[in-house]
Protein backbone atom coordinates (compact mmCIF):
# COMPACT_ATOMS: atom_id res chain seq x y z
CA UNK A 1 0.00 0.00 0.00
CA UNK A 2 0.82 3.75 -0.66
CA UNK A 3 2.37 5.85 2.56
CA UNK A 4 -0.20 8.65 2.87
CA UNK A 5 0.24 11.32 4.77
CA UNK A 6 -2.93 13.48 6.21
CA UNK A 7 -2.69 16.66 7.42
CA UNK A 8 -6.02 17.82 9.50
CA UNK A 9 -5.96 21.47 9.41
CA UNK A 10 -9.74 22.01 11.30
CA UNK A 11 -12.44 23.37 9.67
CA UNK A 12 -16.35 22.28 9.26
CA UNK A 13 -15.23 18.68 9.06
CA UNK A 14 -13.74 18.70 12.12
CA UNK A 15 -16.24 20.30 13.59
CA UNK A 16 -19.19 19.19 15.79
CA UNK A 17 -23.17 20.34 15.82
CA UNK A 18 -24.42 21.50 19.39
CA UNK A 19 -27.72 19.84 18.76
CA UNK A 20 -29.45 22.35 21.73
CA UNK A 21 -28.34 25.50 19.88
CA UNK A 22 -27.67 24.76 16.60
CA UNK A 23 -23.90 26.07 16.95
CA UNK A 24 -21.36 24.55 15.14
CA UNK A 25 -17.84 24.35 16.78
CA UNK A 26 -14.68 22.68 17.34
CA UNK A 27 -14.16 20.18 20.04
CA UNK A 28 -10.81 19.48 22.46
CA UNK A 29 -10.32 15.70 19.98
CA UNK A 30 -11.12 16.27 16.15
CA UNK A 31 -13.72 13.72 15.31
CA UNK A 32 -11.69 12.60 12.07
CA UNK A 33 -9.13 10.91 14.31
CA UNK A 34 -11.92 7.89 15.01
CA UNK A 35 -11.91 7.44 11.02
CA UNK A 36 -7.96 6.64 10.59
CA UNK A 37 -8.25 2.80 11.22
CA UNK A 38 -10.83 2.62 8.68
CA UNK A 39 -8.24 4.22 6.13
CA UNK A 40 -5.53 1.48 7.11
CA UNK A 41 -7.28 -0.90 4.35
CA UNK A 42 -6.48 1.63 1.56
CA UNK A 43 -3.30 3.38 2.43
CA UNK A 44 -0.40 3.13 4.71
CA UNK A 45 -1.25 6.19 6.51
CA UNK A 46 0.45 8.68 8.84
CA UNK A 47 -2.11 11.57 10.32
CA UNK A 48 -0.70 15.01 11.73
CA UNK A 49 -3.04 17.66 12.89
CA UNK A 50 -0.79 20.93 11.76
CA UNK A 51 -3.24 23.26 13.52
CA UNK A 52 -7.01 23.42 14.45
CA UNK A 53 -8.39 26.77 12.40
CA UNK A 54 -11.84 27.29 10.81
CA UNK A 55 -10.40 28.39 7.33
CA UNK A 56 -11.53 32.39 7.58
CA UNK A 57 -8.74 32.25 10.13
CA UNK A 58 -6.49 30.46 7.24
CA UNK A 59 -3.86 33.22 6.02
CA UNK A 60 -0.74 32.98 3.66
CA UNK A 61 1.16 32.16 6.98
CA UNK A 62 -0.74 28.70 7.49
CA UNK A 63 -0.48 28.05 3.75
CA UNK A 64 3.06 28.45 3.91
CA UNK A 65 3.44 26.29 6.72
CA UNK A 66 1.54 23.10 4.58
CA UNK A 67 4.09 23.78 2.06
CA UNK A 68 7.07 23.37 3.51
CA UNK A 69 5.36 20.42 5.82
CA UNK A 70 4.39 18.71 2.84
CA UNK A 71 8.11 18.95 1.12
CA UNK A 72 9.53 18.09 4.42
CA UNK A 73 7.82 14.96 4.98
CA UNK A 74 8.43 14.04 1.18
CA UNK A 75 12.31 13.75 1.73
CA UNK A 76 12.18 12.69 5.47
CA UNK A 77 9.21 9.90 5.51
CA UNK A 78 9.58 9.28 2.03
CA UNK A 79 5.69 9.71 1.55
CA UNK A 80 3.77 9.12 -1.95
CA UNK A 81 0.72 11.10 -1.54
CA UNK A 82 -0.79 14.15 0.70
CA UNK A 83 -4.57 14.97 2.04
CA UNK A 84 -5.68 17.76 3.85
CA UNK A 85 -8.86 18.05 5.19
CA UNK A 86 -9.47 21.88 5.19
CA UNK A 87 -12.46 24.33 6.11
CA UNK A 88 -14.35 25.23 2.96
CA UNK A 89 -14.54 28.66 3.14
CA UNK A 90 -10.90 29.28 2.07
CA UNK A 91 -10.16 26.09 0.84
CA UNK A 92 -9.80 26.87 -2.93
CA UNK A 93 -7.10 29.07 -1.85
CA UNK A 94 -5.13 26.71 0.19
CA UNK A 95 -5.28 24.03 -2.58
CA UNK A 96 -4.14 26.98 -5.24
CA UNK A 97 -1.12 28.21 -3.06
CA UNK A 98 -0.30 24.63 -2.58
CA UNK A 99 -0.53 23.83 -6.50
CA UNK A 100 1.69 26.92 -7.55
CA UNK A 101 4.45 26.88 -4.67
CA UNK A 102 5.23 22.80 -3.80
CA UNK A 103 7.57 21.81 -5.61
CA UNK A 104 6.44 17.51 -6.20
CA UNK A 105 4.35 15.83 -8.56
CA UNK A 106 3.13 13.47 -6.02
CA UNK A 107 -0.91 13.40 -5.48
CA UNK A 108 -1.93 16.30 -3.19
CA UNK A 109 -5.41 15.87 -2.55
CA UNK A 110 -7.61 18.64 0.04
CA UNK A 111 -10.99 17.69 0.80
CA UNK A 112 -13.60 18.89 3.51
CA UNK A 113 -17.34 19.35 4.02
CA UNK A 114 -20.44 20.97 4.29
CA UNK A 115 -22.19 19.30 7.28
CA UNK A 116 -20.25 18.38 10.50
CA UNK A 117 -19.71 15.17 12.05
CA UNK A 118 -22.41 14.51 14.12
CA UNK A 119 -25.11 16.19 11.39
CA UNK A 120 -27.73 13.70 9.41
CA UNK A 121 -25.43 13.61 6.42
CA UNK A 122 -22.33 13.99 7.51
CA UNK A 123 -20.46 14.16 4.43
CA UNK A 124 -16.68 14.61 5.99
CA UNK A 125 -15.67 11.22 6.48
CA UNK A 126 -16.80 9.67 2.88
CA UNK A 127 -15.09 12.89 1.12
CA UNK A 128 -12.08 12.09 3.16
CA UNK A 129 -11.86 8.42 2.33
CA UNK A 130 -12.38 9.64 -1.24
CA UNK A 131 -9.78 12.08 -1.22
CA UNK A 132 -7.25 9.37 0.27
CA UNK A 133 -8.37 6.79 -2.07
CA UNK A 134 -7.64 9.71 -5.11
CA UNK A 135 -3.93 10.02 -3.29
CA UNK A 136 -3.10 6.63 -3.99
CA UNK A 137 -4.15 6.28 -7.77
CA UNK A 138 -1.23 6.00 -10.32
CA UNK A 139 -3.54 8.39 -12.32
CA UNK A 140 -2.96 11.37 -10.10
CA UNK A 141 0.51 11.18 -10.37
CA UNK A 142 1.58 14.77 -12.11
CA UNK A 143 -1.90 16.57 -11.86
CA UNK A 144 -1.02 19.01 -9.54
CA UNK A 145 -3.39 19.74 -6.34
CA UNK A 146 -6.65 18.11 -6.79
CA UNK A 147 -9.81 18.81 -4.59
CA UNK A 148 -12.43 16.41 -4.10
CA UNK A 149 -15.83 16.38 -2.88
CA UNK A 150 -19.22 14.49 -3.65
CA UNK A 151 -17.47 11.58 -5.84
CA UNK A 152 -15.98 15.00 -7.59
CA UNK A 153 -12.15 15.84 -9.00
CA UNK A 154 -11.07 19.26 -9.42
CA UNK A 155 -7.85 20.84 -10.23
CA UNK A 156 -6.93 23.53 -7.83
CA UNK A 157 -6.73 26.13 -10.30
CA UNK A 158 -10.13 25.96 -11.69
CA UNK A 159 -12.04 25.21 -8.81
CA UNK A 160 -14.39 27.23 -6.69
CA UNK A 161 -17.00 27.30 -4.06
CA UNK A 162 -20.92 28.24 -5.51
CA UNK A 163 -22.91 27.66 -2.79
CA UNK A 164 -23.34 29.20 0.45
CA UNK A 165 -24.39 25.48 1.98
CA UNK A 166 -25.32 22.69 -0.80
CA UNK A 167 -23.24 19.85 -0.27
CA UNK A 168 -22.06 19.97 -4.46
CA UNK A 169 -20.77 23.50 -3.41
CA UNK A 170 -17.52 23.03 -5.19
CA UNK A 171 -17.98 23.20 -9.08
CA UNK A 172 -14.90 23.72 -12.13
CA UNK A 173 -17.48 26.41 -14.17
CA UNK A 174 -15.03 26.74 -17.29
CA UNK A 175 -13.97 23.19 -17.61
CA UNK A 176 -15.84 21.41 -14.99
CA UNK A 177 -14.68 18.45 -12.90
CA UNK A 178 -11.40 16.30 -13.97
CA UNK A 179 -12.74 13.15 -13.19
CA UNK A 180 -15.06 11.41 -10.68
CA UNK A 181 -14.53 8.86 -7.80
CA UNK A 182 -17.14 5.66 -8.08
CA UNK A 183 -17.57 2.28 -5.69
CA UNK A 184 -15.00 0.35 -7.80
CA UNK A 185 -12.59 2.80 -9.13
CA UNK A 186 -10.70 6.38 -9.69
CA UNK A 187 -11.67 7.86 -13.20
CA UNK A 188 -9.76 10.74 -14.82
CA UNK A 189 -11.60 11.39 -18.27
CA UNK A 190 -9.39 14.55 -18.94
CA UNK A 191 -6.03 16.03 -17.15
CA UNK A 192 -4.42 19.50 -17.54
CA UNK A 193 -1.95 20.53 -19.95
CA UNK A 194 0.05 23.06 -17.87
CA UNK A 195 1.05 23.29 -14.55
CA UNK A 196 3.24 25.89 -12.99
CA UNK A 197 5.02 26.33 -9.74
CA UNK A 198 6.94 29.02 -7.55
CA UNK A 199 9.81 27.86 -5.69
CA UNK A 200 9.49 30.41 -2.85
CA UNK A 201 10.36 30.43 1.23
CA UNK A 202 8.51 33.35 2.61
CA UNK A 203 5.79 35.67 1.74
CA UNK A 204 7.04 39.25 2.67
CA UNK A 205 4.07 41.15 0.14
CA UNK A 206 1.00 43.00 0.72
CA UNK A 207 -1.60 42.53 -2.18
CA UNK A 208 -5.28 43.82 -2.19
CA UNK A 209 -8.31 42.42 -3.73
CA UNK A 210 -10.72 44.68 -5.18
CA UNK A 211 -13.89 44.49 -6.81
CA UNK A 212 -15.20 47.12 -9.68
CA UNK A 213 -18.98 47.93 -9.68
CA UNK A 214 -21.20 50.18 -11.69
CA UNK A 215 -20.84 53.61 -11.06
CA UNK A 216 -17.40 53.24 -9.06
CA UNK A 217 -14.97 55.98 -8.96
CA UNK A 218 -11.32 56.63 -7.28
CA UNK A 219 -11.98 57.19 -3.53
CA UNK A 220 -11.22 53.31 -3.13
CA UNK A 221 -7.67 53.52 -5.03
CA UNK A 222 -6.50 57.06 -3.33
CA UNK A 223 -7.43 54.77 0.21
CA UNK A 224 -5.83 51.80 -1.50
CA UNK A 225 -2.78 53.98 -2.21
CA UNK A 226 -2.37 55.45 1.29
CA UNK A 227 -1.13 52.02 2.41
CA UNK A 228 1.19 51.50 -0.03
CA UNK A 229 0.28 47.89 -1.08
CA UNK A 230 3.22 45.87 -3.10
CA UNK A 231 0.35 45.02 -5.69
CA UNK A 232 -3.17 45.18 -6.35
CA UNK A 233 -5.73 42.36 -7.86
CA UNK A 234 -9.10 44.10 -9.80
CA UNK A 235 -12.21 42.37 -10.27
CA UNK A 236 -13.47 44.11 -13.56
CA UNK A 237 -16.33 44.37 -15.37
CA UNK A 238 -17.17 42.21 -18.38
CA UNK A 239 -13.76 40.83 -20.25
CA UNK A 240 -12.01 43.86 -18.11
CA UNK A 241 -13.49 47.06 -18.06
CA UNK A 242 -14.05 49.63 -15.24
CA UNK A 243 -15.93 52.67 -14.67
CA UNK A 244 -13.81 55.86 -16.46
CA UNK A 245 -13.66 57.73 -13.25
CA UNK A 246 -11.35 55.04 -11.67
CA UNK A 247 -8.88 55.50 -14.61
CA UNK A 248 -7.16 58.48 -13.21
CA UNK A 249 -6.13 57.27 -9.91
CA UNK A 250 -5.42 53.60 -11.70
CA UNK A 251 -2.83 55.30 -13.63
CA UNK A 252 -1.33 57.04 -10.56
CA UNK A 253 -0.96 53.51 -8.42
CA UNK A 254 1.23 51.90 -11.46
CA UNK A 255 2.83 55.20 -11.66
CA UNK A 256 4.17 54.67 -7.82
CA UNK A 257 5.35 51.24 -8.73
CA UNK A 258 2.13 49.31 -7.62
CA UNK A 259 1.60 46.23 -9.92
CA UNK A 260 -1.91 45.83 -11.31
CA UNK A 261 -4.00 42.66 -12.72
CA UNK A 262 -7.16 42.04 -13.90
CA UNK A 263 -9.65 39.55 -13.69
CA UNK A 264 -13.13 39.31 -14.48
CA UNK A 265 -15.89 38.91 -11.57
CA UNK A 266 -17.40 36.86 -13.96
CA UNK A 267 -17.23 32.78 -13.32
CA UNK A 268 -16.65 31.81 -16.56
CA UNK A 269 -14.25 33.41 -19.52
CA UNK A 270 -11.39 35.75 -19.16
CA UNK A 271 -10.35 39.22 -19.12
CA UNK A 272 -9.18 40.97 -22.74
CA UNK A 273 -7.98 43.91 -24.16
CA UNK A 274 -10.92 44.41 -26.64
CA UNK A 275 -12.52 47.74 -25.65
CA UNK A 276 -11.45 50.84 -26.87
CA UNK A 277 -12.70 53.89 -24.42
CA UNK A 278 -11.97 55.08 -21.35
CA UNK A 279 -11.75 52.14 -18.95
CA UNK A 280 -12.58 49.97 -21.66
CA UNK A 281 -9.54 47.02 -21.50
CA UNK A 282 -7.59 47.52 -24.43
CA UNK A 283 -6.59 51.27 -22.97
CA UNK A 284 -6.10 49.48 -19.60
CA UNK A 285 -4.04 47.47 -21.40
CA UNK A 286 -1.98 49.87 -22.57
CA UNK A 287 -1.28 51.79 -19.21
CA UNK A 288 0.17 48.84 -18.43
CA UNK A 289 -2.34 46.77 -16.14
CA UNK A 290 -1.79 42.99 -15.96
CA UNK A 291 -4.26 40.51 -17.94
CA UNK A 292 -4.59 37.60 -16.03
CA UNK A 293 -5.69 34.39 -17.63
CA UNK A 294 -8.97 33.10 -16.37
CA UNK A 295 -7.87 33.25 -12.40
CA UNK A 296 -10.94 34.25 -10.06
CA UNK A 297 -9.66 37.08 -7.97
CA UNK A 298 -8.97 35.56 -4.78
CA UNK A 299 -6.53 33.15 -6.62
CA UNK A 300 -4.63 35.89 -8.93
CA UNK A 301 -4.25 37.61 -5.28
CA UNK A 302 -2.55 34.72 -4.35
CA UNK A 303 -0.45 34.09 -7.82
CA UNK A 304 0.63 37.95 -6.91
CA UNK A 305 1.53 37.40 -3.35
CA UNK A 306 3.89 34.47 -5.13
CA UNK A 307 4.96 36.18 -7.81
CA UNK A 308 5.93 39.11 -6.13
CA UNK A 309 8.50 37.21 -4.17
CA UNK A 310 10.02 36.23 -7.59
CA UNK A 311 10.33 38.83 -9.87
CA UNK A 312 8.89 42.95 -9.98
CA UNK A 313 9.28 43.22 -13.38
CA UNK A 314 6.32 44.04 -14.99
CA UNK A 315 6.82 41.94 -17.98
CA UNK A 316 7.75 39.01 -16.05
CA UNK A 317 4.55 39.37 -14.30
CA UNK A 318 2.55 39.43 -17.13
CA UNK A 319 4.14 36.02 -18.82
CA UNK A 320 3.22 34.61 -15.63
CA UNK A 321 0.00 35.76 -15.36
CA UNK A 322 -0.88 34.23 -19.33
CA UNK A 323 -0.16 30.92 -18.13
Amino acid sequence: MKKILIIHTGGTIAMMEDKETGAVQQNQQNPLLLHTDALSTIADVKVEELFQLPSPHITEKEMLLLKKQIEKSIVEDEIEGVVITHGTDTLEETAYFLDITVQSDIPIVVTGAMRSSNELGADGPYNLISAVRVATSDSAVGMGVLVVLNDEIHTAKNVTKTHTSNIATFQSPQYGPLGIVSKREITFHHMPTIRETYDIEEITKNVVLLKAYAGMDDQVLRAIRTIQPNGLVIEALGQGNLPPKMVPELRELMDSGIPVVLVSRCFNGYVQDVYNYEGGGRRLKDLGVIFSNGLNGQKARLKLLVTLEITIDHDELQEMFYK
